[in-house]
């Protein structure tokens, strides 16, 4: 039988659509344990290449035949023999094109809403290390917030709708991921803005976002809410747009908060992010939609695939909001952290400019998934 392939945008569309697939990864187990394909009706099972050179026969009973199967390695080279041998012995399965590196790649763009005066709102979901970017669309311009290193998914898709970027945003310095927030800028003119508070380092030009500030792209509105307090940083700033959407970066998230560590920070910047959440943001109207930069669990995602929910149920439903005790909040946040991500310092340097990685180097550098929030 015929060995298929599946690419990464149709894994993520069977996430999207909550479809059952059966998953056959070869990598060892430590990079299995790490970080996997995981989606809310998937299932796995590890099974490292090296234990398969002999042959597939010993785990013929592990693969099922009533199931979609698709098999995954780091790269796609070792996916692709497993899945020859396992046609060779009658089983209809696919191979993942590109292997663990196309899905730590992949942004799968979609729409969140119309805008008032005919503008549009889309969420670019990195499926596969949780990371979320937008675009705003409005009179035949566009707005990037925090957007990934892949620009080319952002000035193919401007070119699709036939608008001109014109501003580039991050919402804080990240850590976790490389921003192409300067090269965006580079490649289309778009004016750069970053908080200055997260900007004492970088080596290169930008405009300061700074409270109260307002950036229009056509007829839509961003109004600039300098929540100065630890997603990953100090600098950490909101949004609102259209007076609809909260972007909050890396300070709230769906179904947690952010952590305050990794600039070494935590203890400093817990009554920051306290005071951010607990009163700057209860100020807010709770009709506003939370857009944050991060998901960390595939149960975050809305039926059609977007991350977002509003600040009123947030406030009613997120355990990182509801901790009366300041004294329990700061044990929380200061003692609840999951490992760092992968790299995090070098990151953090490639994206004040400090260090430029060749490719190859910052795809190994971005390799796992985010950790930017407290369990």
């Amino acid at each position: 039988m015929a060995v298929n392939v599946m690419t990464a945008s149709d894994v993520t569309k069977k996430i999207f659509n909550q479809e059952s697939l059966f998953i056959l990864d070869v990598r060892n187990e430590s990079e299995f344990q790490d970080w996997k394909i995981e989606g809310q009706n998937f299932e796995h099972v590890n099974v490292p290449y090296f234990e398969l050179l002999d042959g597939v026969e010993e785990i013929l009973d592990q693969i099922p035949s009533d199931k979609e199967t698709l098999v995954v390695c780091a790269k796609e080279g070792s996916s692709v023999m497993v899945a020859e041998m396992l046609s060779e012995a009658g089983l209809d399965v696919s191979y993942f094109k590109g292997g663990m590196k196309a899905w730590s790649e992949h942004l799968e763009p979609v729409k969140v809403s119309d805008l008032k005066n005919g503008g549009e709102l889309y969420q670019f979901v990195r499926i596969g290390k949780g990371c979320l970017s937008y675009m705003v669309i409005s009179d035949g311009e566009a707005a990037i917030i925090d957007p990934t290193r892949m620009t080319d998914v952002f000035t193919q898709f401007a070119k699709e709708k036939g608008v001109t970027i014109q501003h580039v945003f991050d919402t804080h310095l990240h850590a976790d991921h490389i921003s192409g927030g300067t090269m965006l800028a580079e490649e289309t003119g778009a004016t750069y803005w970053m908080p200055p508070k997260d900007a004492t380092e970088v080596t290169f030009n930008y405009q300061p976002l700074e409270d109260g500030g307002q950036v229009t792209i056509g007829d839509t509105a961003i109004d600039i809410h300098a929540l100065y307090s630890p997603g990953h940083t100090i600098g950490s700033t909101s949004f609102i747009v259209d007076e609809k959407y909260l972007m909050t970066g890396d300070i709230l998230f769906i179904d947690s908060i952010g952590r305050p560590d990794l600039a070494g920070k935590a203890e400093d910047w817990v009554a920051d992010l306290r005071e951010s959440l607990y009163s700057r943001y209860k100020a807010l109207s709770e009709d506003l939609v939370v857009l944050p930069a991060h998901f960390m669990i595939m149960d975050e995602l809305n039926e059609d695939g977007t991350v977002g929910a509003t600040l009123g149920t947030l406030f009613s439903k997120n355990h990182g909001l509801n901790i009366e005790d300041e004294a329990a909040f700061r044990k929380m946040v200061t003692e609840n952290l999951p490992p760092q991500p992968n790299s995090y310092q070098q990151i953090r340097e490639t994206n004040m400019g400090k260090i430029t990685p060749e490719d190859e180097e910052q795809r190994e550098m971005e390799i796992g998934p985010n950790r930017c929030a407290v369990r």
